[in-house]
């Protein structure tokens, strides 16, 4: 997803305000504002992101929306917390009252202040599947999360690509294209940044939407993808961290089959069409999950969980020297080095709990990637 860092600093903040071609609002800190209370209109509950203290953000594919979900969720933990949760798709089903194998987990975060772990599914299986969310806390126990009254607001996506729209689903069958519409969510300065496939020209798309919601804008991206050859720009976006590289900021995307490309945040202005740099290649038929960037001994690490090698320790120091790859590749990988954590299998999402732990989903990939399916465990690992 992913999903799901966020930047500080004078340098960063002007940098998306370029980005977004808006200021955040001064008159409130968004930590401050007071959302209204009712029933959440979600279709399907995908992509997550924490932003302000307590505020979940929710990528709503089906619906073509972003939900901001007061969560209250804002005391701060107690130590180190390692959350270790056995058959969480069988306690969860129980909880709601289906069947083990109607449940599919679709992502998975943690709330940075309480470190109290979100986890969003659908109750069934298709476009049509019932959304659903729940929170496990530090001591395992899981509770729903409800939409009926709960304190929110939205923002649509004009950009959402049309329901009748199908896309191949890598197994020879078709689903409708505006399941991708939103695959990643990041709260960057004020900022959310949205993911996914659009109804554009260039289909590949990067929204930002400051909060408290406002208008969206965005811009559509292109990249080469060495390992087909070619420059792609019906790609989507699967997982993003923003990064700072040699001063700079940037995003980092991961896309299918699998480039890894960086993206300066000063050319993502409304309208844009940008053009990323491809500087690494986990080979084809490769989906990126998730991605975790961390610092270690001195040395900075991005965990890259994915479909084709589990997950992946890519080495991140000094970013700015790996040139672009402009060809396509000899081999299945290419670019900045990195090491298989070949100890970590059926990994299907990473969240980051502190600086020294990652929270790892592991389960059987469910219909589509980034979705996991039974027996599903939550299991705290020390950064490798």
């Amino acid at each position: 997803m992913r999903r799901k860092a966020m930047l500080t600093g004078t340098a960063v903040a002007a940098a998306l305000s370029c980005m977004v071609g808006l200021s955040v609002m001064a008159a409130k800190n968004p930590a401050d504002v007071d959302l209204p209370a009712g029933k959440v209109k979600i279709a399907n509950a995908g992509a997550l992101a924490f932003g302000p203290p307590g505020i979940l953000f929710i990528g709503d594919s089906m619906g073509g929306s972003v939900i901001a979900l007061d969560t209250g969720d804002t005391k701060a933990a107690r130590g180190t917390v390692k959350i270790n949760v056995e058959k969480l798709d069988e306690k969860i089903a129980a909880m709601v009252g289906i069947a083990a194998d109607q449940l599919v987990i679709n992502d998975v975060i943690v709330n940075p202040v309480s470190k109290n772990v979100y986890v969003s599914a659908a109750r069934g299986r298709g476009p049509d599947a019932a959304p659903l969310l729940a929170k496990v806390d530090s001591a395992g126990k899981i509770t729903p999360v409800s939409f009926d009254n709960a304190k929110h607001i939205s923002v649509s996506l004009t950009d959402a690509v049309d329901e009748s729209v199908m896309i191949g689903d890598g197994k020879g069958g078709k689903v409708p294209a505006r399941m991708q519409t939103i695959t990643s969510l990041a709260y960057v300065d004020g900022n959310v940044m949205v993911a996914g496939l659009s109804n554009e020209e260039w289909s590949s798309a990067l929204r930002s939407v400051p909060y408290p919601f406002k208008n969206t804008q965005t811009s559509t991206l292109q990249i080469w993808h060495s390992s087909h050859g070619r420059y792609e720009t019906e790609s989507p976006v699967r997982s993003f961290v923003p990064y700072t590289i040699g001063g700079k900021a940037y995003v980092l995307a991961a896309y299918t089959c699998t480039p890894l490309v960086k993206i300066p945040v000063s050319e993502l202005k409304p309208g844009a069409k940008v053009k990323g740099v491809e500087i690494a290649d986990l080979g084809v038929r490769n989906i990126p999950l998730d991605m975790v960037p961390y610092k270690k001994d001195g040395k900075e690490y991005i965990l890259i969980a994915n479909t084709l090698l589990g997950v992946v320790k890519l080495k991140a120091d000094k970013l700015e020297t790996y040139p672009a790859i402009e060809e396509p590749t000899k081999t299945d990988v290419a670019g900045v080095p990195y090491d298989s954590m070949k100890e970590l299998t059926d990994v299907q999402h990473l969240a980051k709990i502190d600086d020294g732990h990652v929270l790892l989903v592991k389960g059987q990939r469910g219909p589509a990637a980034g979705q996991a399916v039974g027996p599903i465990t939550l299991a705290t690992i020390d950064l490798p």
